[in-house]
């Protein structure tokens, strides 16, 4: 449960004012066609994150434990100060919409939007760390969807209220004490 609940909210918050969102809120606006925009998020973020799960159980078995404690700790951190960086939005990807239609487009714009993103990273080393890579992927498809559904229906009208340095600066300091719990080896985050 917990790998559940921790990957839902730090997904969620780190995709707050993320090149995906900003995608979300320019399909919506383009399109006004919430349903296969929305299916189209949900297809290409569990087959992304599928496979980000997918790596982060095999490092699992190919690291060394202590080795792997350390790697985690410090890409923890390393997303810490990711999540702090504003990301932008390629032209590129939102080309794709003429040729293949609202799902279409949105499905492979949001797949390789999140190619080495941080919440792709994130979610192989949830999953290297806490081992059950099915909730982990759950979760941060939860999370996405809880951050780019709302994007979908409100479009870009609400966008400039939502107050995008906070809402970075508390997904960083999640990813922070991951890092720090993870590099002093503690087994269990939160405790219930």
């Amino acid at each position: 449960m917990e790998a559940l609940l921790v990957s839902i909210g730090v997904v969620a918050l780190a995709e707050i004012g993320d090149k995906t969102q900003l995608l979300a809120f320019v399909l919506a606006a383009r399109f006004k066609k919430p349903l296969p925009i929305i299916l189209g998020i949900l297809a290409a973020t569990l087959v992304n994150h599928g496979l980000a799960g997918a790596l982060g159980a095999w490092i699992t078995t190919a690291v060394n434990p202590e080795v792997l404690r350390w790697v985690l700790g410090f890409s923890f951190i390393g997303m810490a100060v990711w999540t702090l960086i504003p990301d932008k939005m390629d032209e590129e990807e939102t080309a794709t919409v003429k040729k293949f239609g609202v799902f279409g487009a949105t499905l492979i714009t949001f797949f390789l939007a999140e190619m080495g993103d941080k919440t792709q990273i994130a979610t192989v080393a949830m999953a290297a760390h806490f081992g059950t890579p099915i909730l982990v992927v759950l979760g941060t498809t939860i999370g996405m969807l809880i951050a780019d559904v709302p994007a979908v229906f409100l479009g870009g009208k609400f966008a400039s209220k939502i107050p995008m340095k906070l809402v970075h600066t508390v997904a960083a300091i999640v990813f922070a004490v991951l890092g720090v719990v993870t590099l002093l080896g503690s087994g269990s985050i939160l405790k219930f």
